[in-house]
């Protein structure tokens, strides 16, 4: 074999020198005729501005300027485009010409079968007689699906594929037969165009099919619009997606006429986030809807209430600004927007630094309002706004023998505003200073077998008082113990309520660290007050002089496998108190369990025990197959609260996914509903799959 860079060429051949712009050939051998031909033969290799063509003989004719390619021919171009052909007549630049026998492989899915090929331009690609699919072709056998067409045109600039006369085929029988047909070649991300349908059957509403359209506005924008027809709703559904350069924003709604409600029925989703000057960041979201069962009928979101907000955000390595206002609307029966409060604003600021005497200290200032928009004397109507400051010192030390101190000083100022609320002074300044010590010991040791354990026992002896007024609890109504607030100053989940008086808290955690890589640990804990503190609910475990105790444990293995439970034990009632959470997830399982058990708590407005387990999976029975579960289940009413099962079937080519869900509650605005659906995608035009083989 011998490599002959194109100079040789350039310098018998003027007019390919022009065509060829540094192109390379290898060949076995290379001759000139008396014809003004060139013949290259064995083992060929073009190399030209990125594209790649082997072939067994290349005849070069001068006086047409053609090249005459003798196959197999293979050619592979700069973005990935495979063609295939027996013979070949083409210019020197590959542009223009016709290919006999040939294949197209576009973006490694695609493939496009014909009897012949006529290329022009660089551009178009016209086959004729073609046969087209991403499915592996099998011998003799049909594909899956293919799609006939008496011609075929490519257009690689805008990448979009016509077809004329065109015939769908599942396994070489006729489904349907359009007389003209585009669809986007599958390198191209986003096209304007119909999307695969899907099928809807709900009880409420009926057989129904959903018939997206997806349109382009641009590089930066797209809408997809989905008129869904039932036998009991005319419904149509919309999607606007736009990107700016600091940001993006994303618009969802629907509206609907259906047999349900008198009236129309609608709902919008928004949601943006951009990047704004010196690092600050705008963020928002829209939620309404028209009436409270509008989202669960339609299976649009299982929210029981809306929230919209806007936010402005600056974080940094010391520091943290926000400003948020947020409007809430509920979907609950037993509730009223007037009385949640429906809006609420905050402004906060927090920041840290680093003392010359060492530890570290974090300050803040924050203002509040809680507006209703009733007048209402009382709940129904409170207003609340307040404005403070606070700082927290905080420092750690390494004592003789392992022990590890933590220390905290804080103080907190807080000036309350009180409207519609009798009960209350309209004005009121609180101040909250606090201070605790926590000890820990962490003990280890070197197990058999390789595995190491760790125990810690810890305690904790703190102290802090509110003087001043007692301010409306908007934000603390809902605490429980938890080993990440058990040895905390006060356990309230807001700022407007402060444990008072002397405390102390004792907790032992045992770790073990398996050889395997098995890891599980055991926390217990308690609280003792020197008082009892009002505000806590008698299922929080932290109300009366001494809490309930905490046990807790958690347990990780390889594999992706995780335990997680907590429980809360009183000393007379029992456990009052118990949740835990399963979840394993790898290549073949992906499941996630929870459960949880609550006592009656009239505090709660609770007046019998929860017991539900809800129930999340997905399991890979094979290449093909995925199967997926979930429920939620009513363990002390012995009643489904929801179920669904789905299946999915998934080759190199096709997804065809198959779902049944039911939602067994019901109230004076939501019935139970049964649902079936059915959807899918065809490989190369939509979202491709990972399983090949022809025996699938």
């Amino acid at each position: 074999m011998m490599r002959i860079a194109l100079l040789i060429i350039l310098m018998c051949f003027p007019a390919l020198a022009a065509a060829q712009n540094a192109a390379t050939l290898v060949a076995d051998r290379v001759e000139l005729n008396g014809q003004d031909q060139l013949i290259a033969s064995g083992n060929i290799e073009v190399l030209f501005e990125g594209s790649r063509l082997t072939a067994s003989q290349i005849i070069f004719d001068q006086p047409s300027d053609t090249l005459r390619i003798v196959g197999p021919i293979f050619i592979q171009s700069s973005d990935g485009t495979v063609l295939t052909a027996d013979s070949a007549t083409l210019d020197p630049r590959l542009e223009n010409g016709i290919l006999q026998g040939a294949r197209i492989v576009l973006d490694q899915q695609l493939q496009l079968a014909a009897n012949q090929i006529d290329r022009r331009e660089g551009r178009f690609s016209q086959l004729y007689k073609t046969a087209a699919t991403s499915c592996r072709v099998c011998g003799t056998r049909p594909p899956l699906w293919e799609i006939r067409a008496e011609r075929v045109i490519h257009d690689a600039q805008e990448q979009q594929i016509y077809f004329r006369n065109a015939t769908f085929r599942v396994r070489g029988v006729p489904v349907f037969w359009l007389p003209r047909m585009r669809l986007p070649d599958p390198a191209l991300a986003r096209s304007t165009g119909l999307l695969v349908p899907a099928q809807r059957n709900t009880t409420q509403l009926g057989f129904g099919l959903k018939l997206p359209y997806f349109i382009t506005l641009g590089d930066h924008r797209d809408i997809t619009v989905t008129p869904y027809l039932a036998q009991e709703t005319t419904t149509l559904e919309l999607r606007y997606r736009q990107a700016f350069a600091t940001g993006r924003i994303t618009v969802e709604g629907a509206v609907s006429d259906d047999t349900l409600v008198s009236a129309n029925r609608s709902y919008l989703f928004a949601d943006g986030r951009f990047d704004l000057s010196d690092n600050y960041q705008l963020i928002f979201d829209l939620e309404t809807v028209s009436d409270r069962a509008y989202l669960l009928d339609y299976d649009y979101a299982d929210k029981d209430r809306l929230d919209s907000a806007i936010k402005l955000l600056k974080v940094t390595d010391t520091s943290l600004y926000e400003a948020r206002l947020t409007y809430y609307q509920t979907l609950r029966d037993d509730e009223t927007n007037a009385s949640l409060p429906p809006l609420i604003a905050d402004l906060t600021y927090e920041a840290s630094h680093a003392p010359a005497f060492g530890g570290l200290l974090r300050y803040g200032t924050r203002i509040d309002l809680a507006y209703r928009t009733s007048d209402t004397d009382g709940d129904v109507g409170r207003d609340v706004g307040s404005m403070g400051a606070s700082g927290t010192w905080t420092e750690s030390w390494q004592l003789p023998y392992g022990l590890v101190a933590d220390a905290r000083m804080g103080l907190r100022a807080d000036l309350y505003f009180v409207d519609d609320d009798s009960a209350f002074a309209q004005e009121d300044l609180r101040v909250a200073p606090d201070a605790g010590l926590t000890l820990r010991w962490p003990l280890a040791r070197l197990g058999s077998g390789g595995a190491s354990h760790l125990l810690e026992p810890v305690v904790s002896l703190s102290w802090s008082d509110s003087y001043g007024g007692t301010p409306p609890n908007e934000d603390s109504l809902r605490t429980e113990l938890d080993r990440g607030n058990l040895t905390a100053t006060s356990r309230f989940a807001g700022e407007d309520r402060v444990e008072t008086g002397m405390q102390a808290a004792a907790g032992l955690t045992w770790t073990r660290f398996g050889a395997r890589g098995l890891t599980s640990t055991l926390s217990f804990g308690r609280v003792f007050r020197e008082n009892a503190q009002d505000g806590f609910t008698a299922t929080s475990g932290l109300d009366g002089r001494r809490s309930d105790w905490l046990v807790a444990g958690q347990v990780t293995a390889p594999g992706g496998f995780l335990l997680d439970a907590r429980s809360l034990w009183d000393d007379n009632a029992g456990l009052t108190v118990a949740d835990s959470r399963v979840a394993w997830r790898n290549d073949w399982v992906s499941l996630g369990a929870n459960y949880i058990w609550l006592g009656p708590d009239a505090d709660e407005n609770r007046s019998e025990t929860i017991s539900e387990w809800t129930v999340d999976a997905a399991f890979v029975l094979s290449n093909a197959w995925t199967f997926e579960l979930d429920g939620r289940y009513d363990v002390a009413a012995d009643r489904a609260v929801r179920g669904g099962v789905g299946l999915e079937w998934q080759n190199e080519c096709v997804t065809v996914n198959v779902s049944a869900s039911r939602r067994f509650t019901s109230s004076s605005t939501v019935d139970p509903t049964t649902t079936f659906g059915i959807s899918g995608s065809i490989g190369s035009f939509s979202t491709g799959g990972s399983a090949t083989g022809c025996g699938n």
